[in-house]
């Protein structure tokens, strides 16, 4: 299991100093970071082969074999068209750029965060016109000044002095300027704040490589689906000729009065019912290919007169590399992602703890102000500033701080326990992908076998019906058994493709030619770039 996280430092830790020595060590400790530091999680469980890999006994034409996964693993089908149209996806998939619009976002969030380790610098000019109140503070000031002039003695009016009402008069005050402030990051409230943004990123990208995951793997489906569809629209076909043959030789016997017309009755109720297959079938075709446009943001029927010609079904190839359970974890988008989320926890719960102590800003300002225009060009006379350091200690909050802190190491464990759930259920995943592209496979050769002997009864059951030795009930059955034998046998051909489908998008494989991981100088200069903007 991930290994516990610490608790939150104590009020008296050593990062913790008096508010008196924080001038003097300040600098000493410029470099602490309080908050518990992130260490991937370790899986619990590892296993060193699959569960589901195949039986001793198996009949199986493909096998997994442990060797490195082909991020191009479309390309074992063998099949170039579907092959471009997993190459385009990338490009033109709409849930794909969504989610390159949100990895932009989370990018610019990270840049946000970064800023704030920065001085802030702005600039600004202004322009009044006010009155002061000759009751308010400022009458202080001016009845002083008015008894000084008077040499000491003052003036008095029925017993109070009289201020200097001149200054009270409505003035123009023009001035610009700029003011400049930074927080200095002692205890790494900033860093953190930093360090989850930056975890969020690698969240986001994840997240989009787990969506091009799942579109390349639905893209292959619905390929091999529709070829499938398309398979069996050509058997139906075959069955169709098959029962018209059939309703023919039916009426030449009822006309040479071999047989009656119930076997005639017979024989084109089977024909109409082979005939009313066809639609459904061919509606799937089309809502196929529309399946297909829609992965790769084409308008309804675009692709119709690309995918209508039959073709097919993308046959799996003898060997399929699965690689090792071990590699799971590094190579399945939803992994890593959970992984970034609990490292973004991890960060954040750094945060709350470093709100605990105190603050450390700079701030300083400097401006021309004047009340004529023409002064502002007087630098000597018109200038001011003001430049200091300024420490704000929390006293009380009313519990915010604490309920926070409680708050995000909660959110820490939560996030910890999702990221083993990720990780056992991925290897559930990967067992009963293997486990069902194994079945698959041995099912699929039964049904092979059915129909070659379908295939046989039906050849001996005309040649007996011909001869009079039979009746037609029993062509019709076997017609039946004939038409549901080929068409199980194409489903479950079908099946075990897009079986072998499942297996490469529970292995995590597909995105890594297009979205691949990022160098750390990359992303490194991605946030600097955020900041200084």
């Amino acid at each position: 299991m991930p290994k516990p996280f610490p608790a939150a430092p104590a009020a008296d830790s050593q990062c913790a100093v008096r508010v008196a020595f924080l001038p003097v060590l300040a600098l000493l400790l410029s470099a602490c970071t309080v908050g518990p530091d992130f260490e991937r999680p370790t899986p619990w469980w590892n296993p060193t082969s699959w569960n589901g890999a195949g039986h001793q006994e198996t009949l199986s034409v493909s096998q997994p074999v442990a060797e490195p996964v082909d991020p191009q693993w479309w390309k074992l089908f063998g099949d170039p068209q579907l092959t471009g149209l997993e190459q385009r996806l990338a490009e033109v998939n709409l849930d794909v750029r969504v989610a390159s619009i949100r990895l932009a976002e989370s990018r610019a969030s990270s840049g946000v965060a970064a800023a704030a380790g920065l001085p802030s610098v702005n600039g600004n000019t202004s322009y009044t016109y006010q009155q002061l109140s000759q009751k308010g503070a400022l009458s202080l000031v001016s009845t002083g000044a008015a008894a000084s002039q008077s040499n000491g003695a003052g003036q008095a009016q029925n017993g109070a002095q009289v201020p200097n009402v001149g200054i009270f008069q409505p003035f123009n005050l023009f001035q610009y300027g700029f003011d400049a402030s930074w927080e200095a990051d002692i205890w790494g409230r900033v860093r953190r704040s930093v360090e989850s943004a930056d975890a969020s990123v690698d969240a986001s990208e994840d997240a989009r490589r787990d969506t091009l995951l799942t579109a390349a793997a639905e893209l292959a489906r619905d390929y091999i689906q529709l070829r499938g569809v398309q398979r069996n629209l050509d058997i139906t076909r075959q069955n169709l000729d098959i029962a018209r043959q059939t309703l023919d030789l039916t009426r030449q016997r009822a006309e040479g009065g071999l047989t009656t017309d119930l076997d005639v009755a017979n024989a084109a109720a089977q024909v109409a019912t082979v005939t009313a297959e066809l639609p459904t079938l061919e509606a799937q075709q089309a809502q196929l290919i529309n399946a297909i446009g829609l992965l790769l943001g084409e308008k309804p029927a675009a692709l119709t007169a690309d995918l209508a010609d039959p073709k097919a079904i993308p046959p799996v190839p003898p060997r399929v590399p699965v690689g090792l359970p071990s590699e799971l974890a590094r190579r399945r988008p939803d992994i890593r992602r959970a992984e970034a989320q609990l490292h973004a926890a991890t960060a954040d719960v750094g945060v709350a703890v470093a709100n605990f102590y105190p603050s450390i800003s700079l701030s300083g300002s400097a401006a021309i102000q004047a009340i004529q225009f023409s002064d502002l060009a007087d630098w000597g006379a018109a200038k001011t500033f003001a430049l200091g350091p300024s420490i704000t200690l929390p006293i009380f909050e009313g519990g915010k701080l604490k309920r926070t802190l409680e708050l995000r190491q909660a959110q820490q464990q939560e996030a910890a326990v999702s990221y083993q759930r990720t990780v056992l259920g991925a290897l559930h995943e990967a067992d009963n992908a293997l486990t069902a592209y194994d079945a698959e496979q041995r099912r699929r050769e039964q049904l092979q076998q059915a129909v070659a002997q379908n295939h046989r009864a039906l050849s001996l059951a005309l040649d007996r019906y011909r001869e009079g030795v039979i009746d037609f009930l029993q062509v019709l059955d076997v017609q039946r058994s004939l038409l549901a034998a080929e068409q199980q046998f194409t489903d479950s051909t079908t099946t075990v493709s897009t079986d072998l489908v499942q297996i490469y998008k529970v292995l995590g494989g597909g995105w890594e030619t297009d979205f691949p991981d990022a160098p750390p100088a990359a992303a490194k200069g991605a946030a600097a770039k955020g900041a200084a903007l």
